[in-house]
């Protein structure tokens, strides 16, 4: 008996994980893998499961799936998604939540890295010293800020409230959310940014975050205050940033992503010496590189792909509108 045409395409590389995994999540969903052929037509898939779509299928085009109706992403953000290319009605969802633990665990580990001078105090043992030792700061009893209150932040908070910290957060509309002592909404950022002591920016790139911390905001923090970004670079000012921590030795901030990524080279990059800089920590945007945690961030993405062979509504399907798309 021929096999039966498949509805779901997948991008991403055939692994035996990954074969089991849709196996056992997806178990009456026949599955291609866009490798063979590489080129399709695909004509009876639904649903495809991608990381990167251009990366990983440079030759789709929609005609390729003409009854496509579901993307689903393995990773959580969606700037520079091809919504663009996608036809009228076909949802797209962002993996929400499968990076939460890692990502915000990356998030205490740059703060702990800035409140510590870490870099300073290996430095001086790479070079046989004990002192002048470089002074840091406790986290117990100071105030965290929390921009983007969304699932990354909600594990940050419950393992930075364990440090004793107070915890702020910032959402659109500045509605409670649990774990949260204070929150404040979009339109307050500069109140909220002004009453901490760590700020971590967890929020996507969207229209309303784009270079939403400038000059002024900075201005507006603390002098001697910690700033991590583990959502998108593109959120702050790249060159109010770098004057910023220049003007302000005081000032720390810490970046786990980049204003220019090059995944297909293998590089990151800024317009300005960030490395370079005493009060500067930087991770290469590798939070996600988890071996523990691969097959849960795979297993929630199928999750969300059974709930539509299910005929369920996806959850996390995202506005193209937030990202600038559709709505000229």
């Amino acid at each position: 008996m021929p096999d039966a045409p498949a509805r779901l395409l997948v991008t991403l590389p055939r692994t035996p994980e990954a074969a089991a995994a849709l196996s056992a999540r997806l178990p009456d969903v026949p599955v291609a893998f866009s490798a063979d052929p590489p080129d399709g037509p695909w004509p009876a898939v639904e649903a495809m499961l991608t990381g990167s779509l251009r990366r990983e299928l440079p030759t789709w085009r929609a005609d390729r799936t003409p009854r496509l109706r579901f993307v689903q992403r393995l990773y959580t953000g969606l700037d520079g998604f091809p919504f663009q290319e996608m036809p009228p009605g076909v949802a797209v969802a962002g993996n929400v939540g499968a990076f939460a633990v890692v990502v915000a665990e990356q998030a205490i580990a740059l703060t702990l890295g800035l409140e510590k001078n870490l870099v300073a105090n290996f430095e001086l043992v790479r070079a046989g010293r004990l002192r002048p030792a470089p002074t840091g700061h406790r986290l117990a009893g100071r105030t965290v800020l929390l921009l983007g209150y969304g699932e990354i932040a909600r594990a940050a908070a419950e393992r930075l409230r364990a440090f004793g910290m107070t915890v702020h957060g910032l959402n659109r509309d500045g509605s409670a959310r649990p774990g949260c002592d204070r929150m404040f909404p979009a339109s307050e950022l500069a109140a909220a940014l002004s009453g901490a002591d760590v700020v971590i920016d967890c929020r996507p790139l969207t229209r309303a975050t784009r270079g939403s911390l400038g000059a002024a905001e900075l201005a507006a923090m603390r002098p001697s205050a910690a700033y991590v970004n583990v959502g998108r670079a593109g959120t702050v000012d790249e060159a109010a940033l770098y004057a910023h921590l220049v003007a302000h030795p005081e000032f720390r901030a810490g970046m786990e992503a980049w204003w220019q990524e090059d995944y297909e080279k293998g590089t990151l990059g800024a317009r300005f010496p960030f490395a370079a800089l005493p009060n500067f920590l930087g991770t290469p945007h590798d939070s996600g590189l988890v071996t523990e945690a691969r097959p849960e961030i795979l297993a929630r993405a199928l999750d969300n792909l059974a709930r539509f062979f299910r005929g369920e509504p996806p959850l996390h399907v995202a506005d193209p509108a937030e990202y600038g798309v559709g709505d000229e």
